[in-house]
């Protein structure tokens, strides 16, 4: 059975095809990375500008004159880092809990079959279907009505609640080999003790995915944040960026969003072969 392909390899052997693919091949890529990294381009170095410089029409690509004032300014004008500070203890909170609390309940659905575990499992996922906006506002009375409100807390316990990462972690763990399981049974270990010394660490692709999940949605969001920490000093980044924002120039709230933006994006540069390893994680044979 013959397969079809794009260029042939007698073409591809060829030295005008090979030139013809590696242009083409080389232009698509660098389209796709103009299109991805255009905007940080033009993000970064707005903030680089004058005030005058960034509504001028028609825009400027280089700045005229280089100043790093903006992002000064946005760092004691707008209290960064007590801000920032507030963003990773709330995500770390939330990693946290979901980390202990979703691997928990995937490795009891997926390996101790509880009674009733397809049943559970089904109810889990309805979830999925119920839009976040609707949540909202049983969330903020239950909240509120444990005192919880202006505390970590509040974005600490609705974060374990996650179905999505729930089902990844349980799907792993499915395809798990059951040999490795069953001799660490045969030697002594428990339950638990399995899930710590053997599940553990064969999960580290998909718990640095699900790590990435929880920690990126945390620090995104803005409406549930915004809802619970009613005290400014109290409140992360993304809500901090708009309610200071009302008095500050353009250039400086946009090196704000500059520097907002560095920690997702070095978490991704230091841990992307791990996200890559835990996306491609579902093909693992059991």
């Amino acid at each position: 059975m013959s397969t079809r392909t794009l260029i042939s390899p007698a073409v591809l052997a060829r030295p005008r095809g090979r030139a013809l693919y590696w242009s083409v091949f080389t232009a698509v890529v660098l389209l796709f990375a103009l299109a991805f990294l255009f905007p940080v381009y033009w993000m970064v170095t707005g903030a680089l500008k004058s005030p005058d410089e960034i509504a001028r029409t028609p825009p400027t690509l280089v700045p005229a004159h280089w100043r790093l004032g903006g992002y000064t300014d946005a760092w004691d004008l707008m209290q960064l880092p007590q801000h920032l500070w507030n963003t990773v203890v709330q995500a770390a909170g939330a990693w946290a809990f979901q980390l202990v609390f979703c691997t928990a309940a995937a490795y009891a659905l997926s390996k101790l079959r509880p009674a009733f575990g397809k049943l559970i499992l089904g109810g889990i996922l309805a979830t999925l279907m119920v839009p976040a906006q609707a949540l909202v506002v049983p969330k903020y009375l239950t909240v509120a009505d444990l005192g919880l409100l202006n505390q970590p807390v509040a974005i600490w316990l609705p974060a374990v609640a996650n179905a999505f990462n729930l089902y990844l972690l349980k799907r792993f763990f499915d395809q798990l080999p059951r040999d490795v399981l069953e001799a660490a049974e045969i030697d002594g270990a428990g339950k638990l003790r399995t899930l710590w010394s053997i599940v553990l660490p064969m999960s580290r692709p998909v718990l640095g995915v699900v790590s990435i999940f929880a920690l990126v949605a945390v620090w995104q969001d803005f409406l549930w944040p915004l809802m619970v920490f009613s005290d400014t000093d109290k409140q992360p980044i993304s809500v901090a960026l708009v309610q200071l924002s009302q008095n500050i120039q353009l250039t400086v709230l946009i090196a704000a969003m500059v520097i907002a933006s560095i920690p997702m994006v070095a978490l991704f540069l230091v841990f992307q072969r791990h996200i890559i390893a835990g996306i491609s994680a579902g093909s693992t044979k059991g």
